[in-house]
């Protein structure tokens, strides 16, 4: 017993001399009852990650458990919002036509149908472009001079003067113009006094002679 106690109890030979058996015995039954109920630390350590394993899965497992719920209540939440809107849209559209067709049928009261035999509609699209410029004239009634324009299909208009023919007509019909006046006064010059002006404008806006001025050519 002495040798199992200086070996595997640490004790010393100064420790174990001048004592009893009966005190040798109770120092080993100590040793061996500390020995018998001894746990390896691996052992506890083991036991010890096993329980923090066990306990991280549940957590783990309970978190997940958690998410998912959240998910699908989400999910729930949105298809039911979804769903209310769709009923919603439905609705508005229903009223929607509803009322259409209710102002269609007001209207229809206040309507008088008429067979296209029965009346001659005269419409002009209002993008059509009247027709060339084809001759003018200078018409004087009294004291007042106005500018006549005639046009291919045999429509003419007047104009009191040259600002209001120029206000009248588009660039087009302005060149036009000018070719009929220069071609009439290749040769000669104009004798009137409007004739003058309307040569004069058209060949300043055309012709433009820089040296001289064109607006009192005489």
């Amino acid at each position: 017993m002495s040798t199992y106690l200086k070996h595997m109890g640490g004790y010393k030979h100064k420790q174990l001399k001048g004592k009893s058996y009966d005190e040798i015995q109770k120092l080993f039954d100590k040793e061996m009852k500390r020995v018998n109920t001894f746990v390896a630390m691996s052992s506890e350590a083991q036991e010890s990650n096993e329980k923090k394993v066990e306990g991280s899965e549940e957590k783990t497992k309970s978190s997940r458990k958690k998410m998912l719920g959240r998910k699908r209540v989400g999910k729930e939440q949105q298809q039911e919002s979804s769903k209310r809107q769709k009923m919603k849209d439905d609705k508005e559209t229903d009223e929607h036509e509803e009322v259409e067709a209710d102002d269609t049928d007001e209207l229809k009261k206040h309507l008088v149908i008429v067979k296209d035999d029965d009346i001659a509609i005269d419409a002009i699209p209002l993008a059509t472009k009247p027709p060339v410029i084809v001759d003018y004239k200078l018409l004087k009634e009294g004291i007042m001079t106005h500018y006549q324009l005639i046009r291919a299909d045999g429509s003419s208009k007047r104009y009191s003067s040259m600002i209001r023919l120029l206000q009248g007509i588009d660039r087009e019909d302005l060149q036009t113009l000018w070719k009929l006046v220069k071609t009439k006064y290749s040769d000669s010059r104009p004798e009137d006094d409007h004739e003058r002006v309307l040569w004069g404008d058209l060949k300043v806006m055309f012709e433009p002679d820089i040296k001289s001025d064109c607006r009192n050519p005489f």
